[in-house]
């Protein structure tokens, strides 16, 4: 797993981790983004919808991720 201390904010992650009991969706959730900060308790990720704020204690695995790639206009349908 990706040490945490390696990291700086600003990179894209990818963190697996343990849902609290009680909590929709599953056993584990996947939160990829920046990362905005790291403390002693947490971690949180920026991503394209809100910021996750995940307990260091329930994260199972971190990896870095590239960049996503740039969003492409949508295309015009042609008229014949």
């Amino acid at each position: 797993m990706l040490s945490f201390s390696d990291v700086t904010p600003g990179e894209r992650l990818v963190v697996r981790y343990r849902l609290a009991e009680g909590q929709a969706g599953g056993h584990f959730s996947d939160a990829l983004g920046e990362l905005r900060e790291v403390t002693e308790e947490s971690v949180s990720i920026q991503t394209r919808t809100e910021l996750v704020r995940i307990p260091r204690a329930a994260i199972t695995h971190a990896k870095r991720v590239p960049q996503a790639p740039t969003r492409r206009r949508p295309r015009v349908p042609r008229s014949e």
